[in-house]
C-alpha cells in the first residue's frame, strides 16, 4: 500500500499541481455552492471560507491529509431556521460556537483515544440523528421543486425540477470516471438550459456585477438560545468526520487516524467551521466527492488540496461568479435537493447498518423511535426563555438515552 502514496505527484511541476487542484475544486463546486444558494448565504463567501478552511485544516494536520473542506449539508435546516428566527448575524454566532464541539471531541480523542467516541456516539445515536437531518429537509425540497411560493408556474416548475432530478440520477448511476463524481453539476446545467429556453432567467445581475469585488462578510452576534440550538447539531457531522478520515486513509494507504492523528483532524475541521461562520460562511466538512476524485486520479499529494483552496479563494473575489450563481432558479435547486436530502437520510441508515444495530432489541428500538418521532413531529422543550427543538433536541435525547438505558447482557459481554 505504501508504494501507492504521495511519490507519483511529487515529481510533477507546480503548474500541473495547480491544474489538478482546479480539477478537485470543480468536483466539489456543485455541492459547495449548493448550500449557500439554498440557505440564502453568499456563494462567494462560501468559496472563500472553503478555501481558507482547507488551509487552516492543513495547518492543524501539518499538511499530511489530502482532503478538501467545504459547505456542510448537515447545517442547511438549522441555518434556514436560524435566519428566520434570529437573523443571519445571530445564526452565524451560533454556528461559530459549533467548533467547540469539535474541540471537545478532539480533546477526548487525545486523552482517551478514538474508541472513546464509540461510547458516547455509537451508531444508534448518530444514525437516527442523520436520518432526521435528511428527512427534515424533504418538505423544503418539494416546496422549491414545485415553486409553491408562486415564483414560477406549476408546469414550468415540474418540468425543470424533474428534468434536473432525472439528469442527476442518470449521471450518478451511469456516469463513468470523473463524470460520476459531479452529478450535481450536470443536473444544474440541464435545468439551467431548460430555464434559458423558457425565458426564466434574468442576466441583469451578472451584467451589473463587477469583475472584482469582496465577498459579503457578516459580523456574528452571540445569543445563548442560538448557541444552544446549534451546538448539538455539530455532533453528527463531527462523528461523520471520522468516517471521512477513514475513507481517505483507505484510499491513500496511510493511517491518518494515527498520523497526524484523529485529534488533529477534528481540531482542524472545528477551526475551519468556526472560522467560516465568523465571516458569514456555512460550516465546513470533509468532502466525499473529492476523496472519490483522489481515489480515481491517484493524486495523493496534499499540495493538490492547497491549490484547490487557493483557486477557491481567488474565484471568491470575482463578483460575476456570485451574480451568475444567484441566477440559478430555485426550481433547479429543488430538483437537486430531492436527491441530496434523501441521500443524507440514507447515510444515517447506512450508519445503522454498518454498526450492525439490532433494531428489534428493546433499547435500540426505544432510542431510534423516540428520536425519529421527536424529529419528524417537531417536538420542542422550553427551558426558561429558550427553546430546544429539531435536530438539537434529537441529538441530546439520543445521547442521554444511550447513556441511561441499560445495555442488553450480550452487548455488555461484547
Amino acid at each position: 500500500m505504501k508504494n501507492q502514496t504521495i511519490t507519483p505527484l511529487e515529481t510533477q511541476s507546480k503548474g500541473k499541481q495547480a491544474f489538478v487542484g482546479l480539477q478537485m475544486l470543480f468536483v466539489a463546486f456543485g455541492a459547495l455552492v449548493l448550500v449557500p444558494l439554498i440557505t440564502g448565504l453568499n456563494s462567494n463567501t462560501a468559496l472563500l471560507t472553503a478555501g481558507v478552511g482547507t488551509l487552516l485544516f492543513q495547518l492543524c494536520t501539518k499538511k499530511q491529509v489530502p482532503i478538501f473542506l467545504a459547505s456542510s449539508f448537515a447545517f442547511i435546516a438549522p441555518i434556514q431556521y436560524g435566519i428566520q428566527t434570529w437573523g443571519i448575524a445571530t445564526t452565524m454566532g451560533g454556528l461559530a460556537c459549533t467548533g467547540f464541539v469539535y474541540f471537545a471531541l478532539s480533546l477526548l480523542v487525545k486523552l482517551r483515544g478514538a474508541e472513546a467516541l464509540q461510547r458516547f456516539f455509537p451508531p444508534v445515536v448518530v444514525g437516527p440523528v442523520i436520518i432526521i437531518i435528511g428527512m427534515g429537509l424533504a418538505p423544503v425540497a418539494v416546496n422549491m421543486a414545485l415553486a409553491q411560493d408562486g415564483s414560477y408556474q406549476y408546469t414550468d416548475a415540474v418540468l425543470v425540477s424533474m428534468a434536473t432530478l432525472l439528469t442527476t440520477l442518470i449521471v450518478a448511476v451511469f456516469g463513468k470516471g470523473m463524470m460520476k463524481l459531479i452529478p450535481i453539476m450536470f443536473g444544474i446545467l440541464v435545468g439551467y438550459i431548460i430555464c434559458l429556453f423558457k425565458g426564466l432567467i434574468n442576466f441583469q445581475p451578472v451584467l451589473d456585477a463587477p469583475w472584482f469585488s469582496l465577498p459579503t462578510f457578516t459580523t456574528p452576534e452571540f445569543h445563548l438560545e442560538a448557541i444552544f440550538y446549534m451546538l448539538p447539531i455539530a455532533i453528527a457531522p463531527a462523528v461523520e468526520h471520522v468516517g471521512g478520515i477513514m475513507a481517505i486513509s483507505s484510499v491513500t494507504g496511510k493511517d491518518f487516524l494515527k498520523k497526524p492523528g484523529l485529534h488533529r483532524t477534528l481540531l482542524g475541521d472545528g477551526i475551519a467551521t468556526s472560522a467560516a461562520a465568523l465571516v458569514g460562511g456555512p460550516p465546513n466538512t470533509t468532502y466525499a466527492e473529492v476523496t472519490g476524485a483522489v481515489m480515481l486520479t491517484r493524486n495523493f499529494n496534499p499540495n493538490i488540496m492547497t491549490w484547490a483552496a487557493v483557486w477557491a479563494i481567488a474565484i471568491s473575489f470575482c463578483g460575476k461568479v456570485g451574480a451568475f450563481l444567484s441566477t440559478i432558479p430555485t426550481i433547479v435547486m429543488g430538483g437537486i435537493m430531492m436527491l441530496v436530502f434523501g441521500s443524507i437520510a440514507v447515510v444515517g441508515m447506512s450508519t445503522l447498518i454498518r454498526g450492525k444495530v439490532d433494531v428489534t432489541e428493546a433499547r435500540n428500538l426505544c432510542i431510534i423511535s423516540v428520536v425519529m418521532t421527536f424529529g419528524i413531529g417537531n417536538m420542542f422543550v422550553n427551558v426558561g426563555d429558550a427553546s430546544i427543538k429539531g435536530i438539537s433536541l434529537c441529538a441530546l435525547v439520543a445521547i442521554i438515552l444511550n447513556l441511561v438505558l441499560p445495555k442488553a447482557i450480550n452487548q455488555e459481554i461484547d
